[in-house]
């Protein structure tokens, strides 16, 4: 868990509490179907996530915002359930409805202090996707150009720097604090054809902290993943937030593709972190959950009479092929993911669960 605790004021009402907690059918939208087993009640522990309370009681937890009675900024930031709080399944004319009730419940506004970073139940459990939160870093064709720049080690005659290391660094400015992120320009980030440059990713190399600020600031590292080189760049490190997002389908339908996967770069499972090629300005967004899919290739068809276009989209999506001896399978649908951070046209996200292990090219779209 993130050891990060944020402090808010938050004025419950036991009107707000019905409108705001409350799990409704959404009128006219057919309402999701309860899982096998779900139990009648449920209080939430520490250590629980919204998506595994959702699916105690739905059969598809991404769905629980379509009855859940929550505008869009909440959605964003559902600081709304905590350990201890019961969640009920009731049934109003023959429809499955969720209410929350806590065990303290006042008539007028008061004032509720709570650590949120600690105590609000997560989307999805934090340490699959800590370290990404703040540290992939996507930019325009400029990169980290302007950025703070590592000029020489305290020994010169070294050329590889770890933690516990002194170097000095141009560009650094003590408005931003004293605590930095060290990077190193990873190459560019492309389509799966090739033929499009979605973004350019540098990768994180470890953290340091200033000791003393000047036109040559005097910086100590402080961890390192990997060596750390003269020419390396410095960002001030952000603010670790946990991403908490609803769990839920996107709006419109999204056709995005696997780009990487970690370790080998063959495959992956549960809990992998994927690349896609879809980021905001496609319509992703951190919460998204999207269904993986595998095109199957195109098998040989024996009877010669069958004379038929096929796309062949496993090996280019643009090409077209009028073969008269293949027919082409469904794709076949293999887990889920949930993004958890987004850029302008790269997004990151962890998998949920699989029935196959999950490669580079595979789909992922509107479950």
């Amino acid at each position: 868990m993130l050891q990060q605790f944020t402090t808010t004021v938050r004025l419950l009402a036991a009107a707000a509490a019905a409108g705001l907690l409350t799990l409704a059918g959404t009128a006219g939208a057919q309402a999701p179907a309860v899982a096998d087993g779900a139990p009648s009640s449920y209080t939430v522990q520490k250590g629980d996530t919204l998506w595994g309370i959702s699916g105690k009681f739905l059969k598809e937890p991404w769905k629980w915002p379509d009855i859940w009675r929550m505008n869009r900024e909440q959605i964003r930031n559902p600081h709304l359930i905590y350990p201890g709080d019961v969640v009920r399944l009731i049934y109003v004319d023959g429809q499955p409805q969720l209410t929350l009730t806590r065990d303290t419940v006042v008539v007028s506004p008061t004032a509720r202090v709570t650590a949120l970073a600690s105590d609000a139940i997560p989307s999805i459990p934090p340490n699959d996707i800590e370290p990404y939160l703040t540290r992939p870093l996507v930019t325009g064709p400029s990169g980290l150009y302007e950025s703070a720049e590592i000029l020489r080690g305290r020994e010169r005659e070294r050329v590889v720097r770890g933690a516990g290391d002194i170097v000095y660094v141009l560009g650094i400015d003590p408005k931003a604090g004293d605590y930095w992120h060290i990077y190193r320009p990873a190459g560019a980030i492309v389509s799966f054809d090739g033929k499009e440059v979605l973004g350019y990713e540098s990768r994180f190399l470890g953290t340091a902290r200033v000791e003393k600020f000047g036109e040559l600031s005097t910086v100590r590292i402080e961890t390192a993943n990997e060596e750390i080189l003269v020419g390396d760049r410095m960002l001030p490190a952000p603010r670790e937030t946990l991403v908490n997002y609803v769990p839920r389908a996107p709006d419109a339908p999204i056709d995005a593709r696997i780009l990487r996967v970690p370790f080998s770069g063959l495959e992956t499972g549960r809990g992998g972190i994927v690349t896609l090629d879809r980021g905001t300005a496609d319509g992703v967004e951190p919460g998204h959950v999207l269904a993986i899919y595998r095109v199957i290739e195109p098998i040989v068809d024996p009877r010669p009479s069958r004379q038929q276009t096929i796309i062949l989209r496993y090996l280019d999506p643009t090409t077209v092929f009028t073969p008269s001896t293949y027919v082409a399978p469904a794709d076949e649908r293999t887990g889920l993911l949930f993004v958890f951070r987004a850029f302008d046209r790269v997004s990151y996200a962890v998998v949920l669960n699989t029935t196959d292990p999950i490669r580079p090219g595979d789909f992922a779209r509107k479950p």
